[in-house]
């Protein structure tokens, strides 16, 4: 039997579990979501659900990878008891995964379209307006869309051929290097714009009545954003995780390490909103302004400033680091996958999963212009239905079955959990929070999955 891959170094291990967590979800969903709830108020409930929801289940995905040594195609057979059926979840990880890059790889390719644009002074001298016609003008094209989505792909499979230390760990690090560097460099020259004060007041000093804005709704609605932000931010669910803690040996205690991977998560959304928010302000934009706010907004708002098209240009090299570092960590998930439950080579693994995920990419990024017509009401088009289904069904459900697993007699069990996260030096997990675990968590997962449904049913319902 072939020795399994390691990483070459702790640093590895962190920054690569990072690069998975760190995505569009920090430099894209969680500025605007933060706008829409009002500013520091809304940071802080996120911190809160980050450390009580999902960093205990972070430590649970490494745990089970570490202890089995495998992924998620191999990891619930090697632990699970004798006669049980937890193995079965693995399939639906593996569609999860591919359900994932189905429609990350065309969003992907956006940030790196962009990236291009900028670099080429497309947006020079543009308002939002034209910006937005620039963006529009790109969906509409199936040949510009297929073209960066297939970039993606042969991107995350080239890294992924080249092995786990000589490529993923090795291109992974540089990018993250590369992605803090570009960060600090923007949040400098965002933060030190005239007028940035009154946006960083907005995102730093926390006014609690912006969350009752409009009575108990808008708080309530508030609460489960920043829970799902919380979920989703850290990748939990679908066994990404899990695959890097197979990776790693048992010096260390994998709640100090969780703690740290979501510390960098974490810091680098909040090195995102330093960037967006002051430069809001300074420019009279309204932080609020949604899911445009990156791709419309910001280009508009770099053209003011002096040198705009190189701070158009950094801010796009950081976005698509971003995007890339979770395209190499859920490919490797992916190839790995093949590897271990049907015993694949590295090579062959990419050559059949990097052609099966430029196929099934496909419908998504013709979503916009050849397909635009196909919809599903309450939802959207293929890139919101592929969205839909994984943040708000595959991912809370995979954390709900790494959670119960970890928790249950019939699982893999409360003390071989401990023993395996405990095991090492550093932080130790709370045991004392088994209560909370075993009751009070499952049911929060619950409201995570039951309260995406509720608009949709709204809409079906002809109430909204």
């Amino acid at each position: 039997m072939a020795t399994r891959e390691k990483f070459s170094s702790r640093l590895g291990f962190i920054l690569i579990s990072a690069g998975c967590a760190v995505g569009l979800g920090n430099v894209w969903r969680f500025p605007y979501i933060t706008g829409l709830y009002g500013g520091a108020a809304f940071v802080i409930l996120y911190l809160i659900f980050l450390a009580v929801f999902a960093l205990p289940i972070l430590v649970m995905e490494f745990s089970v990878g570490r202890a089995s040594h495998k992924g998620v195609a191999r990891s619930f057979d090697a632990l699970e008891p004798k006669g049980s059926k937890w193995h079965r979840f693995k399939w639906v990880a593996l569609c999860g995964n591919y359900l994932l890059m189905m429609f990350y790889t065309t969003v992907a390719g956006w940030m790196l379209a962009f990236m291009v644009f900028s670099i080429g002074g497309v947006f020079e001298g543009k308002d939002a307006v034209q910006v937005e016609g620039v963006f529009n003008g790109m969906l509409a094209d199936p040949v510009q869309m297929i073209g960066f989505m297939l970039l993606v792909v042969l991107i995350g499979v080239a890294v992924t051929r080249m092995g786990l230390k000589n490529g993923v760990e090795r291109i992974t690090k540089g990018m993250m290097v590369c992605l803090f560097l570009a960060l600090v460099v923007l949040c400098v020259r965002a933060v030190t714009l005239p007028g940035a004060a009154e946006g960083l007041e907005f995102y730093l000093m926390p006014d609690f009545g912006k969350l009752f804005a409009g009575g108990w709704s808008t708080f309530f609605d508030a609460v489960l954003a920043a829970m799902g932000q919380a979920f989703f931010t850290v990748s939990v669910g679908i066994g990404s995780m899990s695959i890097f803690g197979s990776y790693i040996d048992k010096d260390y205690a994998l709640t100090g390490e969780a703690v740290r991977i979501t510390g960098l998560d974490t810091l680098v959304a909040i090195m995102a909103g330093l960037i967006i928010f002051p430069a809001c302000f300074a420019f009279g934009v309204e932080p609020g302004s949604g899911p445009g706010l990156v791709f419309i907004t910001l280009p508009s708002v770099f053209n003011q400033m002096p040198l705009g098209q190189l701070w158009g240009a950094l801010f796009f090299v950081f976005m698509s680091a971003a995007a890339l570092s979770t395209v190499i960590a859920v490919f490797e998930n992916i190839m790995s996958f093949s590897m271990d439950q049907w015993g694949m080579s590295r090579k062959k693994a990419c050559l059949v999963n990097g052609i099966a995920l430029a196929v099934l990419s496909l419908p998504c990024a013709i979503g916009f212009n050849l397909w635009a017509g196909v919809e599903l009401p309450g939802i959207g088009n293929i890139q919101a239905m592929e969205d839909f289904l994984v943040s708000n069904n595959v991912l809370p459900l995979g954390a709900l079955v790494f959670l119960l697993f970890c928790t249950m007699k019939r699982g893999w069990g409360w003390d071989n959990f401990i023993a395996e996260a405990d095991t090492g030096k550093g932080m130790k997990y709370a045991k004392w929070a088994y209560g909370y675990l075993k009751y009070v968590l499952p049911v929060l997962i619950v409201v995570v999955l039951i309260s995406g449904y509720v608009p949709i049913v709204s809409v079906w319902l002809g109430l909204s």
